[in-house]
C-alpha cells in the first residue's frame, strides 16, 4: 500500500529536482508484492516470495531528458539520487520533444474504483497456495503411462502505483492477480514428446478456477498424439482463443505513434480508411470494472476514454504518447490500449469447427514473425485438420504465410468466446483463404 507518507516522498522528490535544475519532473512510486511455487512430479521444485519498492523520476532539463530509479527510498540518499541524475541528464543529447503532456489531458480524479484490488490478497493462507499446484499436479500424475512429466504452478501479485508530475497530475492505483498452471508432457510415436498446457488467471483469488486445470492440461496433449502434416493449399483457418491474440498483436503494434514515427509500421497514413474485413470492430474500454488492463490514467498520467480502433474494418485512431505526437507535430491520443473488445459473434470454438467443411484448427504457434513494416508473416502452427465439421487429424509443423491486411480482410467469423483473464477480448477467429504450407 502506497501510505500518505510515501505519497509526501514522491512529491517532495518531484519538488527537490525543480529546486535543483529541472524545468519539468514527474516522480512515479511502485510497491509490490508476489509469491510463486512450482511443483514438478509432485514435488515442490521452486518456491519464491518478494517484496519490492521503487522510485522512478523522470528530469526534464534544459531540453535533455533522463530517466533514473532506484529502490533506495530514504530522503538523504535520494537527494543525491537526484542530483546525480540530473548532472546525467545535462550530458544527453538535446530532444525538445520530450516534454510532460499538456495538463488539460491529464486525468483529474472523482471516478469510482475500478475494483481491481482483492482485499483478501495479503491474507491467503500459504498452505492453501501450495495445495493447489499440488492438487492441479495430481489431476495428471498416474492418470496415463505416457505422461513423462507433469508441472503445475501457483502464483499471485499485488502492486500499488503514485505518480505525480509537475505540471499538475497526480493519481494511484491498484491491482491484484492470482494464477493456477499445469503442464504436461507425454512420449508419442517414436521420438515425438507432444507437451501442452492450461491455465487461469483473475483478479480475485475467490474467482479463480480451483479444480480441472490439470485435467484440461492432461486432455489438451492427449489430442496431439499422431501429429503430422497434411497438403499444403489453401484452407479455412480457426484460431482458438487461446491464440487469436497472437495474430491481433501486429495490427495493433503497427499503429503505436512510435512505429508511425519511425516508419516502421504497414498501416501509416491509413487513419479513416478501410483496410480490413468489415466484420472486424474493435473498441478500447478502459472503465471496465473488475476486468485486467482497466485505468483511467496511462503512464503518463493522460486519461483514458473510450477509443473506436477499428470499425467496420476502418481504421479509427492510432496510439500517440505525447513524444511521437510532438516529434509529428500532431495531437497525441493515449499511450496505448486498455481493454480491447471485439463485436463478436454468436458460435465457440466447437461451433465455428462444426460449421467448415475443409479447414485447419490451429491450437498453438511455434516460431515465426510478422515484419512490421510490410505486413507480411510466417508462422509456424498446430492444431487439427478439419473435415465435414468434424476434426479429424492433429497436425504440426506447418507453416502459414501471407500478408496481415490480406489476413484480416479475409476474415469469415469473430467467435463468442474470449478469456476473461485477458485485457484483449479476442474470441476464436476464423479466416478463408489462408495459405498452409505441409507436404
Amino acid at each position: 500500500m502506497i501510505t500518505n507518507e510515501n505519497k509526501k516522498l514522491a512529491q517532495w522528490a518531484m519538488d527537490f529536482a525543480l529546486k535543483n535544475g529541472c524545468q519539468a519532473s514527474r516522480v512515479s512510486l511502485y510497491n509490490g508484492s508476489s509469491s510463486s511455487l512450482e511443483v514438478r512430479n509432485m514435488k515442490i521444485d521452486k518456491l519464491q516470495q518478494a517484496s519490492e519498492s521503487s522510485l522512478v523520476i523522470h528530469l526534464f532539463v534544459d531540453g535533455r531528458y533522463g530517466s533514473f530509479s532506484t529502490n533506495r527510498i530514504d530522503k538523504k540518499e535520494l537527494e543525491s539520487f537526484i542530483k546525480n541524475g540530473i548532472d546525467s541528464t545535462r550530458y544527453l543529447a538535446e530532444d525538445k520533444a520530450r516534454t510532460l503532456p499538456d495538463a488539460s489531458l491529464y486525468y483529474k480524479g472523482g471516478q469510482p474504483d475500478l475494483e481491481l484490488y482483492d482485499p483478501k490478497a495479503e491474507n491467503v493462507n500459504p498452505d492453501d497456495k501450495v495445495s493447489l499446484a499440488m492438487n492441479t499436479c495430481e489431476e495428471v500424475m498416474g492418470k496415463d503411462d505416457r505422461i513423462i512429466s507433469a508441472e503445475s504452478s501457483y502464483g499471485d501479485d499485488t502492486s500499488f502505483r503514485y505518480m505525480v508530475a509537475s505540471n499538475g497530475f497526480e493519481g494511484e492505483s491498484s491491482s491484484s492477480s492470482f494464477s493456477l498452471v499445469a503442464s504436461v508432457s507425454i512420449k508419442g510415436e517414436g521420438d515425438a514428446r507432444p507437451s501442452s498446457y492450461w491455465y487461469d488467471s483473475t483478479l480475485f483469488y475467490d474467482s479463480l478456477i480451483k479444480k480441472g486445470i490439470g485435467v484440461k492440461a492432461l486432455e489438451r496433449v492427449i489430442r496431439k498424439l499422431g501429429q503430422k502434416k497434411v497438403a499444403s493449399g489453401k484452407y479455412t483457418m480457426i484460431v482458438d482463443n487461446m491464440n487469436s491474440s497472437r495474430l491481433l498483436s501486429p495490427l495493433i503494434n503497427a499503429i503505436y505513434g512510435s512505429a508511425i514515427q519511425q516508419k516502421n509500421s504497414f498501416l501509416i497514413d491509413k487513419l479513416d480508411q478501410k483496410i480490413v474485413s468489415d466484420k472486424l470492430v474493435i473498441t478500447d474500454t478502459p472503465h471496465l470494472k473488475k476486468s485486467p488492463g482497466a485505468r483511467y490514467f496511462d503512464g503518463e498520467g493522460v486519461a483514458t476514454k473510450e477509443l473506436s480502433v477499428f470499425d467496420a474494418g476502418f481504421l479509427k485512431t492510432y496510439y500517440i504518447d505525447t513524444y511521437s505526437a510532438n516529434k509529428m507535430e500532431v495531437q497525441p491520443t493515449i499511450s496505448g490500449p486498455s481493454i480491447l473488445s471485439l463485436n463478436m459473434g454468436n458460435k465457440d470454438t466447437d461451433a465455428l469447427v462444426a460449421a467448415t467443411s475443409k479447414g485447419i484448427l490451429i491450437t498453438g504457434f511455434n516460431g515465426g514473425n510478422s515484419n512490421s513494416t510490410t505486413g507480411d508473416f510466417s508462422y509456424g502452427v498446430e492444431g487439427f485438420l478439419i473435415e465435414n465439421g468434424k476434426l479429424t487429424q492433429p497436425i504440426s509443423e506447418m507453416n502459414i504465410t501471407g500478408n496481415m491486411l490480406t489476413l484480416w480482410s479475409n476474415l469469415l467469423e469473430v467467435g463468442n468466446d474470449p478469456r476473461p483473464s485477458s485485457s484483449w477480448k479476442v474470441p476464436s477467429l476464423a479466416f478463408e483463404e489462408v495459405d498452409f504450407s505441409g507436404l
